[in-house]
Order: structure tokens, then sequence, then C-alpha cells
């Protein structure tokens, strides 16, 4: 899958999402990331390369290459 501009070689990177590789953008926040993804930022949980990251420090984590990313869909029910 790749992320916004695939004719931009040169600012490709290869990341994990949930396990699975996926192309993108080396200059995209992962807010921005998350966001393009069409997740709703208030139900989710993001695991950041082992770290759980708080929603107001999403826009301040640029992507790079290797990362990995966890994201977890937090589900109601009863």
């Amino acid at each position: 899958m790749m992320l916004f501009n695939s004719k931009v070689e040169a600012n490709k990177i290869v990341i994990k999402i949930n396990g699975q590789a996926f192309s993108c953008l080396s200059d995209i926040s992962l807010k921005n990331l998350l966001e393009y993804l069409d997740f709703d930022l208030r139900l989710i949980i993001i695991e950041y390369n082992s770290i759980i990251i708080s929603k107001n420090k999403l826009s301040s984590i640029i992507i790079k290459e290797g990362d990995q990313i966890e994201i977890v869909t937090i589900v109601g029910g009863g």
C-alpha cells in the first residue's frame, strides 16, 4: 500500500503497521498517517516502537524507516 505520491521514490520508507509492511513518505507525522488510514483517533490506542503514545504527541512524531506501529481499536459492547 502506498501513501500519497507514488512518484516520490527518494522519500519512500517502509514501516510496519500491525505486523504488515506499509510504504509511505518519510516526512509524515504519526497523526497524519492515522488520519489518512481513516482511524477515529478517539477510539484507538497507538503503540509506536513498543511505547504507548499519548494522543497529544501524535503530531510531533515523524515516521522513520523501520518504525513499528500497532493500532488497537476500542470496541464497546454488552
